[in-house]
């Protein structure tokens, strides 16, 4: 019962403090819910304040703009109004201007016809008085008007002839008396301001070794490495008995180079196989390759020589590795190069162009394949393949007389080309082998019947064939020159070509007593 009442009385308890609280929220919310009605109130009346005076603001701004624009609309119309006032004054000025002209054209034509019409009087009158004057003449001398004008042009013309011939005369004379002495002038001061050095080339490379072991290991089992070596170069190698030396032989100089440098990085190396030696090779071969076209490149840029193809320029970098007669042909193509050079600006022609053609003339020398035509028409071939001028193109060609000459850059390439090949010390020939060769050239030509003389000229290069008249006519000599050229192909040893001219000539010899 205890318990009961106890519950009762918790019961009670609970539903009075319930019924306390909802008497003090009906009484204390609705008095906050109001408060913060008031509150969000007095929120909006301040935004809307603060809205209203921006408003505001931005209303006076767009009106200052706008009257801004009004105005600024205002001064344009006025400028329009002035320049359509000022336009409208010059098209009124131009009016009166243009009126003023037709008037004076109009007095100007007027003058012109009085002109034209005094000027035709004028040439009726002469008209009349050269037909009255040329009448008198005919009759005083006999003749007609043609008849003395044939005359008087025919005996203008006898005297210009004479006097033309005088003057041709006077000049061929001074001509001779000074070419010669011009000549050797301008070729005496071409070599002595060109200094150039004397080079000396074989067809034999020699490799030095520290010992004669190195023979063995180069040599290889039954002999494997020298033929790997000599089957990736090109070239012949001679292992024999001379002390601390290894031969190298061949006519290609770049094939002997890449020979030597392989052997080079193999005997430093220690390791020689077939294997090794073709990746050597291999590596030697770019190395040399990029020599070739730096070397072309330092060529072209020390003699101030610009725009030549990149494939020209690798076969000037070529030349370094050619010679001719123990003469290194770069040397030689340098050379000739600054003489044309110097050659050209004597006689006041183009040097850079001259320059040109004397760095390229012996490019046929060192081809890529073996053509089948001389090196200066090979040479004219590829310049013209490579967009080289026709003027040098030319140069190229004729420097051996296989082409005609069109241009005067072509002699002086022709001159200055004999000249670095003629100079002491260029190249390398015994002087017995020399006076033998120039013998044999003589010698084989004086075989034929009806020679009478032979000369060896132009250090070899050129062979004068005297024939007799009475002994050989002019079909035969055509036949003999190549007949001699064939012969002298077939069993002589020379550089370059031959240049065989036969002469035939008549003499008729009387004496006066």
């Amino acid at each position: 019962m205890q318990y009961i009442i106890a519950i009762v009385a918790v019961v009670v308890a609970v539903v009075v403090i319930a019924a306390v609280l909802i008497a003090f929220y009906r009484v204390v919310v609705p008095a906050k819910m109001k408060k913060l009605e008031e509150e969000a109130e007095v929120v909006r009346k301040k935004k809307m304040l603060q809205v209203e005076e921006k408003f505001l603001s931005k209303k006076a701004e767009l009106d200052k703009a706008f009257q801004q624009r009004t105005q600024q609309i205002a001064q344009g119309e006025n400028r329009i109004k002035q320049r359509e006032q000022s336009l409208n004054q010059r098209q009124d000025e131009l009016n009166r201007k243009k009126q003023e002209v037709e008037t004076l054209r109009g007095r100007l034509d007027n003058q012109q016809n009085a002109l034209e019409q005094r000027e035709a009087d004028l040439q009726r009158r002469q008209d009349n008085l050269l037909e009255q004057e040329r009448t008198r003449l005919e009759e005083i001398s006999g003749l007609s008007a043609d008849e003395a004008r044939e005359r008087l042009v025919e005996g203008l013309k006898d005297e210009a002839k004479t006097q033309a011939q005088a003057y041709i005369n006077e000049i061929m004379d001074d001509a001779k008396m000074t070419a010669n002495k011009e000549a050797k002038r301008i070729v005496i001061q071409t070599i002595q301001r060109v200094a150039t050095e004397a080079a000396v080339e074989n067809s034999v490379t020699v490799f030095h070794i520290d010992n004669d072991d190195v023979k063995g290991r180069v040599i290889g089992r039954e002999g494997r490495n020298i033929r790997a070596l000599e089957a990736a170069t090109g070239t012949e190698i001679v292992v024999d008995d001379t002390p601390e030396a290894i031969v190298i032989s061949g006519f290609d100089p770049v094939r002997r180079e890449i020979c030597r440098l392989a052997l080079h990085q193999l005997v430093a190396d220690g390791r020689i196989h077939p294997a090794r030696i073709e990746e050597v090779v291999a590596k030697v071969k770019k190395q040399v390759d990029e020599e070739i076209l730096e070397t072309g490149k330092r060529t072209t840029i020390d003699l101030g020589i610009h725009g030549l193809h990149p494939e020209l320029v690798r076969i000037i970098g070529k030349m370094k590795y050619r010679s001719s007669y123990g003469q290194n042909l770069l040397q030689h193509a340098r050379e000739t190069a600054n003489l044309c050079a110097v050659m050209a600006s004597e006689l006041g022609l183009n040097p850079k162009k001259a320059k040109r053609a004397g760095l390229l003339h012996d490019i046929g020398k060192v081809p890529d394949e073996e053509p089948e035509m001389p090196h200066a028409l090979y040479g004219a071939k590829l310049a013209e393949k490579f967009k080289e001028k026709p003027d040098i193109c030319n140069a190229i060609g004729a420097h051996h007389d296989e082409m005609e000459m069109e241009s005067l850059i072509a002699p002086i390439v022709q001159v200055c080309d004999a000249i670095s090949g003629a100079r002491p010390g260029a190249r390398r020939e015994i002087v017995e082998a020399y006076i033998k060769r120039l013998k044999d050239l003589e010698n084989i030509a004086m075989s034929y019947p009806g020679v009478v003389k032979t000369y060896a000229i132009q250090a070899g290069r050129e062979l004068r064939v005297i024939v007799g008249a009475e002994k050989v006519d002019d079909k035969q000599v055509e036949k003999l020159s190549g007949e001699i050229a064939t012969k002298i192909q077939n069993e002589m040893t020379y550089p370059g070509q031959v240049k065989i001219t036969v002469i035939r000539e008549t003499r008729s010899v009387s004496y006066a007593k």
